[in-house]
């Protein structure tokens, strides 16, 4: 069984997590294996997608832990996380911040990243035991937000979803995110059923990241 510590390093050896919104089933599973196939193995799954729990229990039977670090997205209360962990999820990620979830994650060691859009939810997150924060809506700060709030809290780790395109991408991670969350931009292949164009967008935003980051 892996790790707290073990998810959590995946995701941010990768950088990048993709989010899953699909119109059905079947849609999410092409898009999540396309993702996976152009090397992005963080896969949030959201249960806004109609039978969620079943494509995360897909997903969890046809790759090996070392292919597929799946996740549950939009996660609004901890009977839904609870849900999506027996399913196979190995973190959960909320548009907002939700005590009862953030409780019900720690008790199982599961990482719990919440939606957070200013300092006062951020610490009140972290305080809870968040160790991640989903930065929520990316699109309304830009990429000088993550910067901005490194200033106070350098400790605190953090994942812009909203707004993170190819064209910024790197600027997001310069100015100190931990990972990226990744939706239309990278899975709008699906709505015209090109599924290699998520696969060479998933590729392009793996790439992105790793020039961004500081090398040794």
């Amino acid at each position: 069984m892996m790790t707290k510590y073990e998810t959590l390093t995946k995701i941010k050896d990768v950088g990048v997590v993709a989010v899953v919104r699909a119109e059905n089933a079947d849609q999410g599973q092409k898009i999540a294996e396309s993702c996976i196939k152009g090397g992005i193995p963080a896969i949030e799954l959201t249960y806004t997608v109609p039978g969620a729990t079943k494509v995360i229990e897909n997903l969890t039977a046809t790759f090996t832990p070392d292919k597929l670090i799946i996740g549950a997205g939009t996660v609004l209360d901890s009977e839904t996380a609870r849900i999506a962990i027996l399913s196979g999820a190995k973190y959960i990620v909320s548009p907002s911040f939700d005590s009862a979830t953030c409780k019900l994650c720690n008790r199982y060691q599961i990482p719990y990243m919440p939606g957070c859009m200013t300092i006062t939810e951020i610490i009140h997150a972290m305080e809870a035991g968040a160790e991640v924060i989903k930065i929520f809506p990316g699109s309304v700060f830009g990429p000088g937000f993550i910067k901005a709030i490194k200033g106070p809290l350098p400790q605190a780790q953090l994942m812009p979803t909203g707004g993170v395109s190819l064209d910024n991408a790197g600027e997001w991670i310069k100015n100190g995110s931990f990972a990226l969350g990744v939706g239309g931009e990278l899975t709008k292949g699906a709505k015209i059923e090109n599924y290699d164009l998520i696969t060479e967008t998933a590729a392009k935003l793996v790439a992105v990241v790793a020039g961004a980051r500081p090398h040794p």
